[in-house]
């Protein structure tokens, strides 16, 4: 980080907060780090990349995803992906390391994933189609309200097409489609999304609809009913008869021949 970045940029040493790996007590330089984070405020822009099993900062695939400044074991592929900086000796490389935890990434307020190569490809289809799986850490990302991850071509080759159209269709279009607002990275904290502006109409515009009047139907119940009974037994009246139906007037005489059925007694040959 010294020679690659604070050296070139104009900071004052008292302002760099990296965890110590050589520290002492290994568990207090994490407590310690993440009550610094606190204390300033929290982190405003967290920058970091993804390795090809989907893992972000030193949080390998079985991370929690509510995790902070831990220690952590590394993963045989992070460990060989290291090697290039210790001389390509695997054996040189730590075995342990000290990460910001997943939910220390979460808090931050604005989160950029830089992922380039097809060795990528597979991390970066499973972090962005795939459902949020501590096995793929990146995938947390997807809880994150102001997430951008940086891609190359390469590293889209597992993506489907339509998901890689309509991320070409935003960074066209210069906003983010979330909110049409401006690009995350310009957007001030106090930032608001403006109203979706709809055109005012004019009452003249306007006309009233009527609603077509019904006629109700007239559908009261015939309550003097005239029904016979034999020999203790119902017989049912005709449905006709119940009914005070404007729509079938005078159709009392075709409605004559409606069923009546005989009761039981009438059907018994008594012996």
């Amino acid at each position: 980080m010294y020679k690659h970045f604070f050296s070139h940029v104009d900071i004052p040493p008292q302002n760099i907060n990296i965890l110590d790996g050589n520290a002492h007590d290994l568990a207090a330089e994490c407590a310690s780090f993440e009550a610094r984070i606190a204390r300033y405020g929290g982190i405003e822009l967290f920058l970091g990349g993804v390795g090809p099993d989907g893992h972000i900062a030193f949080n390998e695939p079985g991370s929690s995803l509510s995790s902070h400044t831990r220690v952590k074991t590394l993963a045989y592929d992070t460990i060989l992906a290291n090697s290039r900086f210790f001389g390509n000796e695997v054996s040189q490389v730590p075995r342990r390391a000290l990460t910001v935890g997943i939910q220390t990434i979460m808090d931050a307020r604005e989160v950029v994933i830089v992922a380039t190569g097809a060795h990528k490809a597979l991390a970066v289809e499973k972090g962005l189609e795939g459902g949020i799986n501590h096995m793929w850490t990146l995938s947390a990302l997807q809880l994150h309200p102001y997430a951008l991850i940086v891609c190359d071509r390469d590293a889209t080759l597992e993506l489907k097409v339509k998901t890689v159209r309509y991320f070409e269709s935003i960074e066209q279009s210069g906003t983010d489609a979330r909110t049409q607002g401006p690009p995350l990275l310009y957007r001030p904290k106090t930032y608001v999304p403006a109203p979706v502006g709809i055109g005012k109409i004019q009452p003249s515009q306007l006309t009233p609809q009527t609603t077509p009047q019904k006629i109700p139907k007239d559908l009261r119940i015939n309550t003097e009913l005239n029904q016979s009974m034999e020999d203790d037994e119902l017989t049912p009246d005709s449905m006709s008869s119940r009914m005070v139906d404007s729509a079938i007037g005078g159709l009392d005489s075709t409605l004559k021949g409606d069923l009546f059925f005989d009761p039981m007694g009438a059907r018994v040959v008594s012996h």
